[in-house]
C-alpha cells in the first residue's frame, strides 16, 4: 500500500477510527479534509460523490506496487484490510473467541450507537421533523454505551479485551468524545473510562485525536 490518502473529517468518528488504525500499523498517509458542514457538507460535492458514492467519511486510497489504484470506504472494512496486509500490531487478540468479542464490542458500537448520532440522522431530527436532535443522540449514546459497559467486563484489561488495544479500542474511545459532546453523562461507566484513559496513554491515541488534525476548529 503506497500513497495513502485519506479523506476525513477532523471530529469524524468513523474517520478517528481509522486514523487510529493507520497511526496504530506506522503507517504514513496524506490527509486529505472533507469539511462536511461547510457549503452544505463537502461530501456532497460531485467530484466527492464519484470517489464515495455513499458520500460519507472516510474513504482511504492507495497504489498497489503494480500501479493499481485501489479505494475502500467505511471504517471497520477499512481497518480490517490494513490488518489483513500489516498484521502486526494486530487489532484482534490470538483466540479465536476474543477475535470475535472484541468485534461485537466494536459493532456495538459502529452500528448500534454511531449511525443514531450521524450527521445526517440529527438534521433530519431537528430541520424536519423538529425534535431536540442534541436530547436525540444523548438517549442513544446512554443507551448504547450501558449495554456497552456490561459486555465489556467480561474480557477488560487494561483494554477492551485483554492487555492489547484491539479494534474494540478503537471504536470505543472515539464514541465516548462523541458523547460528551451531546453532554452525555459518563460516571455509570467506569470501565469504559478507565479503558479510555489508557488509550488516551498511547502516542497513536494522541496523534489520532481530532484537536491534532490539520482541519481541527480553532479551539
Amino acid at each position: 500500500m503506497k500513497s495513502l490518502r485519506l479523506h476525513s473529517y477532523w471530529r469524524s468518528s468513523a474517520s478517528w477510527r481509522v486514523r487510529l488504525g493507520l497511526a496504530l500499523k506506522g503507517l504514513k498517509y496524506e490527509y486529505v479534509p472533507v469539511n462536511i458542514l461547510k457549503d452544505g457538507g463537502q461530501q456532497h460535492s460531485e467530484a466527492y460523490r464519484a470517489l464515495n458514492p455513499m458520500r460519507t467519511v472516510p474513504t482511504l486510497e492507495w497504489t498497489e506496487d503494480d500501479g493499481t489504484a485501489r479505494r475502500l470506504s467505511q471504517s471497520l472494512p477499512i481497518l480490517e484490510y490494513v490488518e489483513a496486509r500489516h498484521p502486526a500490531p494486530s487489532f484482534f487478540p490470538k483466540d479465536l473467541y476474543l477475535q470475535a468479542r472484541a468485534r461485537m464490542l466494536a459493532e456495538m458500537v459502529n452500528s448500534g450507537i454511531q449511525p443514531l448520532q450521524n450527521l445526517g440522522v440529527l438534521q433530519r431530527i431537528k430541520g424536519e421533523l423538529h425534535a431536540d436532535d442534541k436530547a436525540w443522540a444523548a438517549h442513544w449514546n446512554a443507551r448504547g454505551l450501558e449495554a456497552l459497559e456490561a459486555a465489556v467486563k467480561p474480557t477488560a484489561g487494561r483494554y477492551c479485551v485483554g492487555d492489547e488495544v484491539s479494534l474494540a479500542d478503537i471504536c470505543l474511545v472515539p464514541q465516548l468524545y462523541g458523547a460528551r459532546r451531546f453532554a452525555v453523562d459518563l460516571t455509570p461507566y467506569p470501565t469504559l473510562l478507565r479503558i479510555e484513559a489508557a488509550c488516551n496513554e498511547l502516542a497513536a491515541f494522541q496523534a489520532a485525536h481530532p484537536d491534532r488534525q490539520p482541519d481541527a476548529a480553532p479551539a
